[in-house]
């Protein structure tokens, strides 16, 4: 199964679809709500693509958040996002109403999702579960730490839903290794805008980012998503809080729609930010490019990362290629901009 993400095959397909296809609006089209991943796997050739902005982690008044889910969904409309899901712990928000009020062909969507909640002795195990089709009842205080979660990675997986792991530094629960052993989950968060699940590491355990160089080193492919987890929409401002707008995905899909976008995210057509915006990612099957939008008069690097962490190269310029040896295990992209936001650009395995 991994060998469908090699990148001299997964790098073409980008290819073949062309850049130009970028900022092309299609016409709105539905299909079957419940189409599986698989039915909805690869684009339909004769559209065009575009990039969708979302968040896939939010809370509301249903479990701990601050907010109605009307008004949850309202600040991320306002706010230039095209796509949201709702994640309350433990409980699934019914979106249609909601999608009746502010829903709109090719401009916004509100996906339904829970955050799966659970525990296995002090450790904090939570995985959201995206466009599930019912309720996902969590598993608890399985035989391990992996255990646990792949118990509710399988239950996500029944009820159609695509999982991702969330914050793993959060309480110290998840390390590397367990990441490393769930099977069929291929997202996790490597950036969690609440303010207390540890990001950056310490005290001897790595970073969100350190931790997914040692997982694509060993061969397992891991996606890394971006997310505020927002909590508290009545204090946005406050740093002390975990408020909106701190960090989301940007899809390249062929339209807005769930299935459509979350096939999108398992193949890892999409980049996660904190603020920087890129204007295309490209991938053939000798190189990566990325280019960056640019903002005001901030500066940019972009980082060529490959097997261990290594930096493989850094460019100062709005874009840059990166040429493969053959040698790198992985190629990922980071963009840092002079503000201290970050974009991930996914990494896919090299022969």
């Amino acid at each position: 199964m991994q060998d469908i993400f090699r990148f001299d095959r997964f790098g073409r397909g980008w290819l073949l679809l062309g850049a130009a296809a970028l900022m092309a609006w299609p016409a709105f089209h539905s299909i079957p709500a419940r189409a599986s991943a698989a039915e909805t796997a690869q684009p339909d050739p004769a559209r065009q693509l575009r990039w969708y902005k979302g968040n896939t982690h939010t809370h509301t008044l249903n479990s701990d958040g601050d907010s109605t889910p009307d008004d949850v969904v309202r600040w991320y409309r306002e706010h230039g996002y095209q796509f949201l899901v709702l994640t309350d712990h433990n409980f699934l928000t019914s979106v249609d109403a909601l999608n009746a009020l502010h829903g709109a062909s090719e401009r916004f969507l509100v996906i339904k999702g829970e955050e799966v909640t659970s525990s296995f002795k002090t450790a904090s195990i939570h995985v959201n579960g995206l466009d599930v089709a019912e309720r996902v009842e969590p598993a608890r205080d399985a035989a391990s730490v992996v255990d646990t979660l792949q118990r509710n990675v399988d239950a996500i997986r029944k009820v159609d839903g695509i999982p991702h792991i969330n914050h793993p530094n959060f309480g110290w629960s998840i390390t590397p290794d367990d990441l490393r052993q769930v099977r069929n989950n291929r997202l996790f968060e490597i950036y969690n805008g609440h303010p207390t699940v540890h990001n950056d590491g310490g005290g001897g355990v790595p970073s969100l980012e350190q931790a997914w160089d040692m997982i694509l080193s060993q061969g397992v492919l891991l996606y890394g998503i971006a997310v505020d987890d927002a909590h508290v929409f009545k204090d946005p401002g406050n740093p002390a809080v975990a408020g909106p707008g701190r960090g989301w995905i940007v899809v390249r899909s062929d339209r807005l729609e769930a299935r459509a976008l979350l096939a999108a995210v398992e193949r890892g057509d999409f980049y996660a930010s904190t603020g920087v915006e890129l204007v295309d990612v490209q991938s053939t099957g000798t190189s990566m490019t990325v280019q960056i939008r640019r903002r005001g008069d901030f500066k940019y690097r972009i980082q060529f990362i490959g097997k261990g962490g290594q930096l493989l190269k850094e460019d100062i310029e709005l874009s840059a290629t990166y040429t493969f040896t053959g040698s790198e295990g992985y190629v990922r992209a980071k963009v840092l901009d002079s503000g201290g936001h970050a974009a991930w650009v996914q990494p896919v395995f090299v022969n």
